[in-house]
């Protein structure tokens, strides 16, 4: 097992995200907005349930399609494991693990 320190000393194990339900998200924007890893965008949903693609500006509504939006993890391997965006989730709908239980 690896031991990750703070500046003062302090053993802090990082908690990356991995998952976010897509059943569970609101797409409120609260993790993408205290992200600053660029690791999750907003993607549209459609009625059934199908994710459509990244939101990319305000006029996209995948001809028509569009009935929700959600969070997606696009970009795993950017995120540094502070745990910012699970603090900030109203719907508690990330998945995080340990860097000890992530495979090397």
């Amino acid at each position: 097992m690896r031991t990750f320190t703070t500046r003062d000393g302090s053993i802090w194990m990082p908690s990356y995200l991995t998952f976010i339900d897509s059943k569970t998200c609101i797409g409120c924007g609260r993790c993408f907005k205290v992200c600053s890893r660029d690791v999750m965008h907003l993607h549209g949903v459609n009625d059934a349930g199908e994710i459509l693609g990244p939101c990319d500006d305000e006029d996209d509504d995948f001809d028509g399609e569009l009935n929700r939006m959600i969070m997606v993890v696009d970009d795993a391997g950017r995120c540094i494991g502070c745990g910012a965006c699970g603090r900030v989730c109203p719907k508690n709908c990330q998945t995080h693990v340990a860097a000890d239980e992530l495979a090397t």
